[in-house]
């Protein structure tokens, strides 16, 4: 088996989905079982490749991805009788978009335009600090929901057990335990990313002449998918020096807002990331099953 240099997840309801060779996702259920499953998941080709393009591009393909997994348990859980449709999926992925765009995108400049700041840079630097609080508030606010803080022990379980891969030490829960729950790759880390990258790209647009409000507000709508390829290559860049000093200190604040989005896990949300990840480093495994979460063989 050729194994994958890195591997990733998300934390869904009640589970994790894991992506290295296969991408699965593994689901406590009610009856105290772990449904297993296997995502469809394509590579998009070269689009996903290309420098500064495919940021925004593997954005999107990871949201088509991490819906489909978080409907498969949000039924295994028992919190939904049935999986999303296609048309519902479409509808939240433009939805989420919707919302990122206004609440990410224009929201900021309308709170920055009376401030009548006229250095394009300043603005944007402005611009960047109120998407930073917007962005930040937010998630705090969403960490505070019952909810969300069980999901936020899955995505500590989740980094936790990509920690134990990369060490290549048996995928155990007592080999995962040890490590932390901060992960350089991780998605939380990335919006903050996105919030410096924005006051670097809206503050080049600002200095070609997209001055007035609605050339502001547009060009931030248009100029959004490219912030994402830029934070990206800068995330890729990060997690590549994160063991020298100057990586260390440019990881530093993405993994200090993962404080909030991760949270401890417990030995049987680990396990469930273990089987996820197991399965996902399963050539082999094609379809959907189901295992006995206690009597599970974690040796990898």
């Amino acid at each position: 088996m050729n194994k994958p240099k890195s591997v990733g997840g998300q934390a869904v309801i009640e589970g994790v989905m894991m992506k290295a060779i296969n991408t699965v996702v593994a689901v406590k259920k009610t009856n105290g079982k772990v449904a297993v499953k296997r995502i469809k998941d394509k590579s998009w080709g070269i689009i996903e490749k290309i420098p500064f393009i495919r940021g925004f591009f593997v954005l999107l393909h990871a949201m088509i991805t991490g819906m489909g997994a978080l409907s498969y348990s949000a039924k295994m859980s028992g919190e939904e009788e049935e999986e999303f449709t296609k048309k519902d999926m479409i509808f939240s992925i433009i939805l989420a978009f919707i919302v990122a765009t206004f609440g990410f995108g224009v929201l900021p400049v309308i709170i920055a335009k009376p401030f009548n700041i006229q250095s394009e840079f300043w603005f944007a630097f402005f611009e960047g600090i109120v998407r930073g609080f917007l962005v930040i508030g937010y998630i705090a606010a969403i960490a505070r929901m019952k909810d969300i803080k069980r999901v936020f022990e899955y995505h500590g379980a989740e980094h936790k057990s990509v920690y134990n891969y990369e060490s290549n030490k048996d995928l155990k829960v007592e080999n995962a335990r040890v490590f932390t729950t901060l992960h350089p790759r991780c998605g939380t880390s990335f919006i903050l990313i996105t919030v410096f990258a924005s006051i670097i790209v809206f503050s080049i647009s600002g200095g070609l002449g997209f001055n007035t409000i609605w050339e502001k507000i547009i060009s931030r709508i248009v100029l959004l998918p490219l912030v994402a390829g830029v934070a990206y290559e800068f995330q890729r860049l990060t997690a590549k020096i994160i063991d020298n000093p100057i990586g260390k200190i440019l990881a530093y604040p993405g993994l200090m807002l993962q404080k909030i989005t991760t949270n401890e896990p417990d030995d049987e949300q680990l396990k469930i990331a273990l089987i996820s990840l197991k399965f996902a480093l399963d050539e082999s495994f094609d379809g959907e099953t189901e295992v006995e979460l206690n009597h599970f063989e974690e040796a990898a």
